[in-house]
């Protein structure tokens, strides 16, 4: 039986991970639960589940907490500190990161020095600090699994000399990744008219069931930028060898290109409790709840070419990936805090790329040489953003 702590159990990644596990009682346990501030949501999981560790991001919260589930044996914890706790409690072998932003690096990274399984749902974990992050994974011998659908289904599409040995050489005959991306709500959308997107507009996903931070992110595709860093570093490829390739259907999720022609694809519904199951079970597979793709009632698989005029993000990701360093730290950062900003209709929906590209001219990438310089990056690049934001609204 493994023991799973997961580090965002309120989010649509924990929920669907709680989901899975509770189809195999005897083969899971859980031990440690963490939310940001969906207190009441925690609480009735902490009475499904009875976890060792529940998990909040501050004081109050906790005492909110505690009073919830105060017949329960659950320990309640808070904080950074708490989140980290949470993933070096002994019994715990299996870690869902799945915290969304810049706040899931640190417990991630705990996670993988200590050599647990890590099923990595933070993109940023790798995008800020994929060096870092990978090095600790070679040392302490730590298992990592890819969980965002497309990175999944390009672990499952490798060779299995690969597969079984992530960040290795991209040699065995691999020539190019292909991403694939539905290309959000606004694919058909006018450009012109883009300055006119509401928050709900571009929370509304045509094909997943998305927080709303990755739901912006999927709309304006940065989402689709940041994990083409993180595949460069799961797996060893250039950027130059990774290509965003529209797919409206989202039925195919990822793909790999051999130099003898041949292209693997990975397919499956749009739901993210086959990859999660996936990482839960590996090597072998378990029943995800999922139903079958039924291929007789599939009309059309549709691909196109990214539109960089629609989505300039991704010309910011690639240049982020090329220049290394803290530049991807970087331009994470800018992006959270525009898209909250976006949120709460602060700042225009076209203005969230805009911030993010003069966030990454004004402040200086450098190399990644330690976890305290890729942090100290992150928070120059937060600081500067709220300064061009304050510009934009005053």
């Amino acid at each position: 039986m493994r023991s799973i702590c997961i580090l965002g159990s309120t989010g649509s990644i924990g929920e669907n991970t709680l989901d899975v596990i509770t189809r195999h009682p005897h083969l899971y346990r859980v031990s440690a639960l963490t939310a940001n501030t969906q207190i009441e949501k925690l609480a009735r999981q902490c009475h499904q589940f009875e976890p060792d560790i529940a998990v909040v991001k501050d004081a109050q919260g906790a005492h909110q907490l505690q009073k919830l589930i105060v017949h329960l044996k659950t320990e309640v914890l808070y904080g950074a500190q708490g989140l980290i706790a949470a993933t070096m409690h002994p019994p715990v072998d299996t870690v869902m990161a799945a915290i969304v932003g810049a706040a899931g690096l640190l417990p991630t990274l705990e996670a993988a020095k200590a050599g647990k399984r890590v099923l990595l749902a933070n993109k940023e974990a790798l995008v800020m600090a994929g060096p870092i992050f990978m090095d600790e994974v070679a040392l302490s011998g730590a298992e990592l699994l890819p969980i965002d659908s497309e990175h999944n289904a390009i672990y499952q599409c490798l060779p299995h000399s690969l597969a079984t040995s992530i960040g290795s050489s991209s040699a065995s005959g691999v020539e190019e990744l292909l991403l694939t991306a539905s290309g959000g709500p606004f694919l058909h959308r006018s450009i012109d008219t883009l300055d006119l997107v509401t928050p709900d507009e571009a929370c509304a996903h045509p094909n997943w069931l998305m927080g709303r931070k990755i739901s912006v992110d999927s709309a304006t595709m940065m989402n689709k930028g940041l994990e083409l860093i993180e595949a460069m570093w799961l797996f060893n490829m250039p950027e130059n060898k990774i290509q965003i390739v529209i797919h409206p259907q989202s039925v195919i999720h990822s793909l790999v290109r051999y130099v003898d022609g041949s292209l693997l694809a990975q397919l499956g519904e749009p739901d993210m409790r086959t990859p999660i199951a996936y990482g839960l079970g590996w090597p072998h597979r378990i029943d995800s709840g999922v139903k079958k793709l039924d291929m007789m009632t599939l009309k059309d698989l549709n691909f196109m070419a990214a539109d960089v005029k629609r989505y300039p993000a991704i010309l910011l990701a690639r240049e982020a990936a090329r220049t290394k360093g803290t530049a991807p730290a970087i331009l994470n950062a800018a992006n959270e805090v525009a898209v909250e900003s976006f949120l709460q209709q602060r700042i225009k929906y076209t203005q969230i790329i805009r911030i993010v590209d003069q966030v990454l001219q004004e402040v200086t990438a450098q190399k990644a040489t330690s976890l305290e310089l890729v942090l100290e990056a992150d928070q120059q690049a937060r600081a500067r953003a709220q300064i061009v934001i304050k510009g934009l609204t005053a």
